[in-house]
């Protein structure tokens, strides 16, 4: 897989921690959950790709993975992810498909589980929740998996990333998943719900435009 597809759904900043990589909703194990007889392996694909960019700090804006249950099969796939990422530091902010995933984090002592992250006024999250009660000035979620149609002589779903306010959404990170219509998809966040417009941006960073939710 060329792993650029993968760079343009995540983000990279520095932060007091160093090279920061940031990444939603990977959902591991997806395939087990829709029946899908072919495995991808994307486990091993992003755990490469973690690798190869090489960050101080990994944070994960929940739902890593996909079954709501913790099956042998899905414990196997997690924990060869998280053995190839050994050496790195990672947050994970725990999403609503992540139902025991502490049972295989305890293993692993780079890997830190938890609701919300706070860092240098930046606040992670997955977004399935209502807002913690800590000050930032900019927050970074999931759980939307954002994407929009562009409609000419065929129409064409692109995952987005999405602006309101101070809040940017990201899209799935998992190039096997389609994302979800923007303007359904922001009534799963309780804090975004009363939302009025939301500034598209293309994975490449281009502006799209304001839409009406």
């Amino acid at each position: 897989m060329d792993f650029m597809e993968l760079r343009k759904f995540s983000l990279s900043l520095n932060t007091s921690l160093g090279k920061t990589l940031i990444m939603a909703d990977p959902h591991l194990g997806f395939e087990l959950s829709r029946g899908l007889r072919i495995r991808t392996h994307f486990e091993e694909i992003l755990s490469e790709f973690i690798l190869l960019e090489d960050p101080d700090l990994v944070i994960i804006l929940g739902d890593l993975k996909e079954p709501l249950g913790l099956s042998f099969e899905m414990k196997s796939i997690l924990n060869r992810f998280f053995e190839k990422i050994r050496d790195f530091n990672v947050v994970m902010t725990k999403g609503n498909h992540d139902g025991r995933l502490e049972e295989v984090t305890s293993k692993f002592p780079n890997v830190k589980v938890v609701d919300h992250f706070l860092l240098d006024g930046l606040l992670f999250l997955h977004g399935h929740k209502q807002l913690p009660s800590v000050e930032f000035f900019e927050g970074y979620l999931g759980h939307v998996h954002p994407a929009y149609t562009f409609k000419g002589v065929t129409a064409k779903k692109i995952k987005v990333f999405v602006r309101i306010g101070k809040f940017l959404i990201f899209p799935t990170i998992n190039p096997f998943l389609e994302g979800f219509d923007i303007r359904s998809g922001i009534k799963l966040v309780p804090f975004l719900r009363e939302a009025k417009n939301a500034d598209l941006f293309l994975p490449e960073g281009t502006y799209i435009g304001r839409i009406e939710l």
